[in-house]
C-alpha cells in the first residue's frame, strides 16, 4: 500500500512517475505534488502510470482536480502509460472523454 512518486521538472513540463497504488492513504502525497506543478501557468504535466497496479475513486478525484487546476492555470494535463485495469476506471467513469491518455495502454500480465 505504498506510492512512490518521482517529480522531474525541466521547463515548462513537469514529469510526474508513479508507481504503487493510489487510493485513499497514499492520496495525500500525491495531492501535494499535484499541487505543486498544476498551479504553474503554460506548464505541461505529464503523469506516467505504469507502475500503479490499483487505484480507487480517491486517485480518480485527485486526478480531476488536477485536470481543473491545470485548465484554471493554462496548463495541460497528460496522462500515459495506464496499466488495463487502472484505464478502465478512467473509462468506466467517461474520464477517458474529458482527459488527454496517451501513449501505449498496457495490459496488467507483463
Amino acid at each position: 500500500m505504498n506510492l512512490e512518486i518521482t517529480l522531474t521538472e525541466e521547463g515548462n513540463q513537469s514529469i510526474i512517475t508513479l508507481a504503487g497504488e493510489i487510493d485513499a492513504y497514499t492520496a495525500p502525497d500525491l495531492k501535494e505534488t499535484f499541487g505543486i506543478v498544476t498551479k504553474k501557468a503554460g506548464q505541461e504535466v505529464i503523469v506516467d502510470l505504469e507502475h500503479v497496479t490499483y487505484m480507487d475513486s480517491t486517485g480518480l478525484g485527485l486526478f480531476i482536480g488536477a485536470l481543473k487546476s491545470t485548465k484554471e492555470n493554462d496548463s495541460e494535463l497528460k496522462l500515459v502509460n495506464l496499466q488495463d485495469r487502472v484505464y478502465r476506471l478512467f473509462q468506466i467513469t467517461g474520464l477517458d472523454e474529458i482527459m488527454d491518455i496517451k501513449a501505449a495502454i498496457r495490459g496488467g500480465n507483463e
